[in-house]
Formats: structure tokens, C-alpha cells, sequence
């Protein structure tokens, strides 16, 4: 029986990660490949999947066949639809036949699993092994969803890229699913072919990449208002700092690549703050991968929020690296499970501040044992305190952690609350002894005490 793998990526920054996967031989080995591309965007017919990006076309050929998720699915949208249980057999027939999958056997290789359209994906196919790989950082973080007992019992791998070394993944940990990594030297090469297709496929017009000065440094955008993160006048303050932090290191060259949905009015207090400062801004208005950007123009520094991008520069090219807003973006999520949680923790635990003039010329990555000795025992308690029925065997140490460790410097990535409900070091007080400092309640308490006075008297 021929063995078919059915691969399903919603990025670009995805689809490299499985063709590094495939080069390396890391992913179970398989008669043909087919790749399922979802496009995840909120109205994905005004946004181009992810298959027809600039850089796409070295990656097709590691694959037999390249199929649309959401043409399978129409009308429905790819965050949107699970199938029914009772359907579950009409899907898998469907699908069988429209992508000619025969009676072939079906591994399945699938991304953020805990969610549409990866769940969904791997609910359809009943039976399949699962491949699990990780894009970015949330894979360090705890499991979100429960997943079913049809799932995570197919889970066989997780494949992810060595993007702080030294760290472990806790996704899927507590099914026992084994972490493997994504050779770091497959991953850059194939990026490389990516960069090189961007500069063949603009030919025909001006190269964005190429325009780019040199030595400059490139400040990227996220659009956290856009997800109720922050206001738009708090995000527009957050990148202000993050131009003014990169002046104030010296840079007088510098590149702002918006998030790709981001509106278009907030560029130009940035370069009216740019020109107070005597820098000059350039808008990369280009949907390359910011890897694309170190690969071809060599950023002097590359400064964010949280962006994965922000780890890809210092771990895998070793270009300066700085962040902004992580702090406030800590107290900001909600709720504590918010999986937004672990990456911001991640680079506000290991980048320095970009209005840190100091702080930025004299850092360092990490080792990998520094890693594991000081950044997993917090991990592991932010994990916990996210996902503390998952994870039960990290309450212990989560406790001794919190002990020896909460203070000033630390208290950011924790909330009383939180710690509170899980009876662990930081909680508030007892209730009773909040009573007197609760001048309604002691109106109540005087009330009850005064008719129970009178009904004994």
C-alpha cells in the first residue's frame, strides 16, 4: 500500500520549515507529498495564499502536489470549520477523491494543532499519524486546547526549529510526544533559496529588498491593536520608542517592515519622528520574509516587540537583536492563558531593551546551559501557571521557583490572581483578613451582627 504524506502550512515562513524538514530527513519518509496551503486570512479573497508569496517557487519542488485547503472547504473559512462527528467518513471520502488519495495510506503533518484548521485537518483523516511542527515560538510554550483522545494519541513527533538552544518545547511534553529539532543549517539554506527567488521574481521591477541601505536598522511591526492587545495610540507609542531606541544606539538608516495588514496612516509619524531625530526611515512595504531582509540586506540590529523573527536574527544569523513593549504586553494579556504569553516571556526574559543603550551593546546570547539552567525552571512555572491541570508535575517545582525567585525583576510575568487560584507563592491573603479593608462588607457585617442582636434580645 503506497504511503501518501499530506503536509498543511498557512505561511510561508511554515512551508520553508517543512522543506528543511524534508532535506534533513527528519520527516517519516513517504511514496509522494502533498501540500494542503490554508489561507487563514480574516477575508482570505483579499489576501494571497501563502503558495503564491514571493520566494514560494524553490519550495514546490520538494513537494508532488501543491492543493487549496480552502478551495476543499469553500465556503467555509479554515478557522472557522470542524467537521461533524457524524460526518467525519462523507470528509474523508471527499477529500480522498478530490485530491486522488486512492485507498493510500496517510501520514499527516500539520501545525498549531490545538486549533482550526490543523484540528479540524486532523479530525477528518481518522487514523492518521500526526507530525506536529512548529513555526515560531508558542512551541515552547504548554498545550492550549485538549486536543481529544482521536488526536493526541496519533501525535508521534514534534519537529521544531532551535530558535533559543538549550530550551526544550513543552507542547505536547505531557502526551510524552518526543521534540526533535530542524537542523538550523537546513532551514538557513532553504531560506536562502527563498531570498534568491524574491530578487528573481522582481526582475521585472524595482528589487524592494535591493533598495534597502546598508548596515541599516530594521524595526518590525506586529499590529497588536488589531488583536484587542493594545490601542492604536499605545502601538503607535510602541513604535516611536522603538525608532528612538535605535537612533539613540547610533543608527541613522532605518527600515520599518509593517505588519502586512497594518494601516497605512501610522508610517508617517514615524518617519516625521525620524526626521526630528535626524534619521532617515524607509517604509519595506513588502510581503518578504523578514529572514528574506537578513539574508540579502544585513541589518546592522533588528528591534521588535515579540516577534519570532526577533530570535531567527540573534540565534540563526547572529545579528543584533532589541526589544520594545514586552513588559506592558505581559500585563496586558488576558486571560494568563493568552498563548501570546510564552513568547513574550521568551524575549522579554532574553533580549535586551531597546531604550537600553547599554544594555543593547553589551549583550550577548545566551549558552545553552545558561538556557537551561536559569530560562526552563521559568518556563516551566509560567507554563504551569498557564496550564497547570496539563502540566501537574511542574507544581513543585513552580513552587520552588516562585519561592526563591519572585521579586521586582520577575513579578511581570506573573499575576497575584492567577497565583492566587493555584495556591502557590504570591497569592493574596486569605479572604477573612480583607474583610476590614472592605468598608461595604464591614457595612454588612455591622448589619448582620446588629440583627442577630436583636433576635437574641
Amino acid at each position: 500500500m503506497a504511503r501518501t504524506q499530506l503536509l498543511l502550512a498557512s505561511t510561508l515562513y511554515g512551508m520553508a520549515t517543512l522543506a528543511a524538514a524534508i532535506d534533513a530527513g527528519t520527516l517519516p519518509p513517504a511514496d509522494r507529498r502533498i501540500l494542503v496551503v490554508s489561507n487563514n486570512a480574516g477575508v482570505p479573497e483579499t489576501h494571497d495564499a501563502p503558495d503564491r508569496s514571493p520566494g514560494f517557487e524553490p519550495l514546490r519542488a520538494r513537494f508532488d502536489r501543491v492543493v487549496s485547503w480552502n478551495d476543499a472547504i469553500r465556503p467555509m473559512h479554515p478557522g472557522g470549520w470542524s467537521p461533524r462527528t457524524d460526518e467525519v467518513p462523507m470528509w474523508d471520502r471527499y477529500f480522498r477523491q478530490l485530491w486522488h488519495l486512492g485507498e493510500d495510506d496517510l501520514d499527516l503533518v500539520v501545525e498549531s494543532i490545538q486549533v482550526a484548521p490543523a484540528l479540524s485537518f486532523a479530525q477528518v483523516f481518522t487514523g492518521a499519524p500526526i507530525t506536529v511542527y512548529a513555526d515560531g515560538l508558542m512551541s515552547y510554550g504548554p498545550t492550549r486546547n485538549k486536543l481529544g483522545l482521536l488526536v493526541d494519541t496519533r501525535i508521534d513527533a514534534l519537529l521544531h526549529l532551535d530558535l533559543v538552544p538549550g530550551l526544550e518545547p513543552l507542547l505536547l511534553s505531557e502526551f510524552g510526544v518526543p521534540a526533535r529539532v530542524v537542523p538550523s543549517a537546513e532551514f538557513t539554506k532553504v531560506l536562502a533559496e527563498v531570498a534568491e527567488a524574491t530578487r528573481t521574481s522582481s526582475l521585472v521591477g524595482a528589487d524592494p529588498v535591493d533598495e534597502l541601505p546598508a548596515d541599516a536598522a530594521l524595526l518590525l511591526g506586529q499590529y497588536l491593536s488589531a488583536l484587542g492587545i493594545l490601542s492604536v495610540e499605545e502601538e503607535e507609542r510602541l513604535h516611536l520608542t522603538l525608532v528612538r531606541g535605535a537612533v539613540a544606539l547610533g543608527h541613522r538608516r532605518l527600515v520599518f517592515k509593517p505588519h502586512p495588514t497594518a494601516p497605512a496612516h501610522w508610517l508617517e509619524p514615524l518617519r516625521e519622528e525620524a526626521r526630528k531625530l535626524g534619521a532617515e526611515l524607509t517604509v519595506l512595504d513588502s510581503p518578504v520574509l523578514a529572514e528574506v531582509v537578513y539574508q540579502r540586506a544585513r541589518p546592522a540590529l533588528v528591534a521588535g516587540c515579540f516577534s519570532t523573527a526577533l530570535l531567527t536574527a540573534s540565534a540563526l544569523y547572529g545579528i543584533p537583536v532589541a526589544r520594545s513593549g514586552t513588559k506592558l504586553l505581559l500585563d496586558r494579556l488576558s486571560p494568563y492563558q493568552n498563548s501570546n504569553r510564552v513568547p513574550v516571556t521568551l524575549v522579554h526574559a532574553l533580549l535586551p531593551d531597546v531604550s537600553d543603550a547599554d544594555a543593547v551593546r553589551d549583550w550577548t546570547s545566551p549558552s545553552p546551559q545558561q538556557v537551561a539552567d536559569e530560562l526552563t525552571p521559568l518556563l516551566h512555572t509560567v507554563g504551569y501557571c498557564m496550564q497547570a491541570e496539563a502540566y501537574p508535575h511542574l507544581r513543585s517545582e513552580a513552587v520552588a521557583w516562585l519561592g526563591a525567585n519572585l521579586g521586582p525583576g520577575t513579578w511581570p510575568y506573573f499575576k497575584r490572581r492567577r497565583l492566587t487560584s493555584l495556591g502557590l507563592p504570591g497569592a493574596l491573603p486569605p479572604r477573612r483578613s480583607l474583610v476590614p479593608r472592605v468598608r461595604a462588607v464591614r457595612r454588612v457585617a455591622r448589619g448582620a451582627r446588629a440583627l442577630k442582636k436583636a433576635a437574641l434580645g
